[in-house]
């Protein structure tokens, strides 16, 4: 593949991108789409959810286009990438009717293959997006979601990741992780365990995981994703827990939500009410002296006028490139916002109940996938992919492990209580479906979408309006900095030809 030539972000000089580009959903923030964000002068960032999932189900779909495999070849450890590959790639994909194969469970003590799958992946998905350029491209994780992060932060730093994003929770023993994971040392994360007496955590040793040395690789920046000023300040106090900077990222942002401050009301629709206790002051969040932007229906230019006006350094903008061409969702699930967008009925719902974590999330009203509940009424019970449970303390201090989108009685068995498990969907396999990587069950059933945007349509109406035919990442980059993109950073040279997504225009 040809290189190009940019000017990226120099992030070590202490310069900052305008504008972030969300990490969303399970590879809808592909590495086609934070390339071409990171092209474009801005900060591409790759969805770090169930990576390994993602990584095994593409090489069985017959890893068109050679992509992965291309990446993989530049593993520092082959016998790692080569046992990837030789167990999971089917050469012209997989029968019709033929199930993926399953990937280990997440776990407090993985197995040896559960974390190799964990990093190579995610080594995957940051070298593609880094492949031929030296522009920052980043990694968002979820909190919530501990059990795998640190096999999927120390294949993003041997990618050469340039930032990592985490919100979902308090991420306050991120800083100490990737020092720590930077000199190839043991990674210590300390659980959150339902109804734990005694602490537990989830390790990585780099050097168990590769068997070699090496030198120490560059530690990413890291931005927390948080919705209070609060835990802005919280986080800011204490070097050990300090960030990069902060996104701020208010309730119209797609995906989890934070709940409402105070008593919970919903409205006549079932939807949490937010006030402005929800709203974090910015004065505060300045204060503490490190740079921050502004998430939840900032994908206009106006929003990022607004943004730089209280000192921000920019927005954080997902819903936008969700739609552009190198999304990762699936394309006729893509086409169907779309045209909802163009005739004006589309919906997103803020759902209180829809994901098993308990956070509230957004919901795109669709025909066919889980929003409607005639659609998750037919769904068959299970958790086999299994990303969003949570471990629980047994009477004997073992690890359980249980999410509310189980079957009931497994669920209950475990000690789960009956209330928390309605209206949960499974998230997991609702938004691997949503990018052409859902499930097909040996009895026929094939897993259906749940797709997720932020609840501001007016950027995406804009950008249909100028752009009927669709649009591109650097559209929207153009569009939120004016025409040209001015911004931190120079665009890619517009010769330049990806095989994978096309004339770089």
């Amino acid at each position: 593949m040809a290189a190009v030539t940019c000017t990226p972000v120099d992030l070590s000089r202490g310069a900052w991108p305008r504008v972030i580009q969300g990490g969303m959903g399970v590879a809808v923030s592909s590495w086609r789409m934070a390339r071409a964000v990171s092209l474009a002068g801005q900060l591409g960032v790759v969805s770090g959810t169930a990576l390994d999932v993602v990584l095994a189900r593409r090489l069985q779909d017959g890893d068109v286009g050679g992509h992965l495999r291309r990446a993989l070849a530049h593993f520092p450890v082959p016998a790692i990438a080569q046992r990837v590959v030789e167990r999971y790639l089917r050469p012209g994909g997989r029968p019709p009717g033929r199930p993926y194969l399953p990937v280990p469970k997440l776990r407090a003590r993985p197995s040896a293959r559960g974390d190799e799958l964990g990093a190579v992946g995610a080594f995957a998905e940051v070298w593609l997006a880094k492949e031929g350029h030296d522009a920052p491209v980043g990694i968002n994780l979820l909190e919530k979601i501990q059990l795998a992060t640190p096999s999927v932060l120390y294949g993003a730093m041997l990618a050469g990741v340039d930032v990592v994003l985490m919100g979902a929770g308090i991420p306050t023993q991120v800083p100490r992780l990737l020092d720590r994971l930077a000199r190839h040392e043991p990674g210590v994360l300390d659980l959150h365990v339902d109804g734990g007496t005694t602490a537990h955590t989830v390790s990585l040793d780099p050097r168990a995981l590769t068997g070699a040395e090496a030198a120490p690789l560059r530690r990413p920046r890291f931005l927390a994703v948080v919705s209070a000023h609060v835990l802005a300040a919280h986080l800011a106090k204490d070097a050990t827990t300090r960030p990069d900077g902060f996104v701020v990222e208010g309730p119209r942002a797609g995906g989890h939500n934070a709940p409402p401050r105070g008593r919970r009301v919903l409205d006549d629709d079932g939807q949490p009410v937010y006030g402005p206790r929800d709203d974090a002051d910015l004065a505060q969040v300045a204060r503490t002296g490190l740079p921050f932007w502004l998430a939840g229906g900032a994908g206009t230019p106006e929003a990022v006028r607004e943004a730089l006006r209280v000192g921000a350094a920019g927005v954080q903008c997902g819903s936008l490139f969700a739609l552009a061409e190198e999304s990762g969702l699936a394309e006729d699930a893509r086409a169907q916002v779309l045209a909802r967008l163009r005739d004006g009925t589309l919906e997103v719902r803020t759902d209180p109940r829809a994901s098993p974590t308990g956070f509230p999330f957004k919901v795109v009203s669709l025909p066919g996938t889980q929003s409607q509940d005639a659609v998750h009424a037919a769904r068959p019970k299970l958790c086999d992919v299994g990303h969003l449970r949570v471990p629980f303390e047994r009477d004997d201090g073992s690890l359980g492990y249980r999410c509310p989108g189980e079957p009931l009685d497994a669920y209950l068995e475990k000690g789960g209580a009956e209330a928390d498990t309605v209206g949960r969907k499974c998230v997991c396999n609702a938004l691997l479906a949503g990018v052409g990587l859902g499930q097909v069950r040996r009895d026929g059933y094939r897993e259906t979408a749940l797709l997720t945007l932020g609840s501001d349509v007016d950027g995406p109406a804009r950008m249909l309006a100028r752009h009927p035919d669709g649009w591109t990442c650097r559209d929207v980059v153009d569009f939120l900095l004016g025409a040209g993109g001015a911004a931190p950073g120079a665009a890619a040279d517009p010769s330049y030809v990806d095989d994978a997504t096309g004339p770089n225009t």
